[in-house]
């Protein structure tokens, strides 16, 4: 049984846009225009797909775009187990300026009634029967309670099933409570995490090591174009692409994910999986639709990046 469960509890619908430069107080012609099925826990379930594990994906969608989104992962070939809601799934804009810079304009997403939650807790629990691995991503949706990562943890592994956690703020302060067996905070989530400033490289390595001796078997923290860091019972390791032009980011840290949790079902050492993150996310910043690899460009960064064990 190799399923893994993808939880992605607040989607959207990416509307990834390109122009010339944006100026703020004036009117703004786009270039392209393209809607892309995103959310943390949907741009996981792509790339998996993309590398041909089964997944089911569960969570709340809403409305048009909604079902715009689980089409998109009924044609790619997963399993679409999401509670349907009265409410609007949301939309995000993400706008690629000529001059480097992007623009990120995020929507709360909808209300979810407790009946609708008391549907996706039922629902999950059913799933974690069938699957080795569930992976948590993102933020939650409007009347969803601070505690219900750290509640999701507990119930997986009542099933002896891990968890892969992914998101930010309280939610996910709390989820750690529950000592999920991955996590991947980037720099700044990371510094809220451990309650102060992070500075260099060093001082990243110390505060996943510190979360790693509370009980987190796995602390990878991806820190941009300067690569990744992984901290297991394993040791600690570096690695990073170099100079890669970005085209657009999103999805950079769900590929790290994907690829963690592929790792995991396929059995790879922590060389093996860092190495194949660091490609993969990599390889995403190249295109302008989020996790959608680029896969031939990915073994490509994979044959050329060296991985280097700091301790263990």
């Amino acid at each position: 049984m190799d399923k893994i469960l993808t939880v992605t509890l607040n989607p959207a619908v990416d509307k990834t846009y390109t122009t010339q430069s944006l100026k703020a107080g004036h009117v703004n012609r786009m270039r392209t225009a393209l809607n892309i099925a995103g959310g943390k826990g949907v741009n996981v379930t792509k790339i998996l797909r993309q590398y041909g594990c089964e997944v089911a994906a569960t969570g709340f969608l809403g409305g048009y775009t909604g079902h715009f989104i689980e089409e998109e992962l009924l044609r790619r070939g997963a399993e679409c187990h999401f509670v349907h809601v009265t409410g609007e799934t949301r939309c995000n804009m993400n706008i690629l300026a000529d001059d480097g810079y992007v623009t990120e304009i995020l929507e709360p997403g909808p209300q979810v009634s407790e009946r609708e939650k008391a549907l996706f807790l039922k629902q999950y629990e059913l799933l974690l029967a069938e699957c080795r691995l569930a992976v948590i991503s993102g933020s939650v949706a409007g009347g969803i309670e601070d505690d219900i990562y750290e509640r999701l943890v507990v119930t997986a592994q009542d099933k002896k099933v891990p968890v892969y956690l992914d998101s930010s703020g309280e939610s996910m302060r709390k989820g750690l409570l529950a000592k999920p067996c991955f996590i991947k905070p980037n720099w700044k989530e990371l510094e809220y995490l451990v309650g102060h400033k992070i500075a260099d490289r060093e001082e990243i390595i110390e505060a996943a090591s510190r979360l790693h001796r509370e009980g987190i078997a796995k602390v990878v923290v991806s820190m941009g174009s300067k690569g990744l860091i992984s901290v297991t019972d394993c040791g600690i390791l570096y690695a990073r692409a170099g100079d890669i032009k970005a085209v657009n980011t999103v999805g950079s840290g769900d590929s790290v994910v994907a690829s963690y949790a592929m790792a995991e079902i396929w059995g790879e050492s922590d060389e093996e999986a860092i190495l194949r993150a660091c490609a993969i996310s990599a390889a995403n910043v190249t295109t302008v639709e989020s996790a959608c690899i680029p896969m031939q460009t990915a073994e490509e960064l994979m044959n050329k990046m060296i991985v280097e064990r700091i301790s263990g």
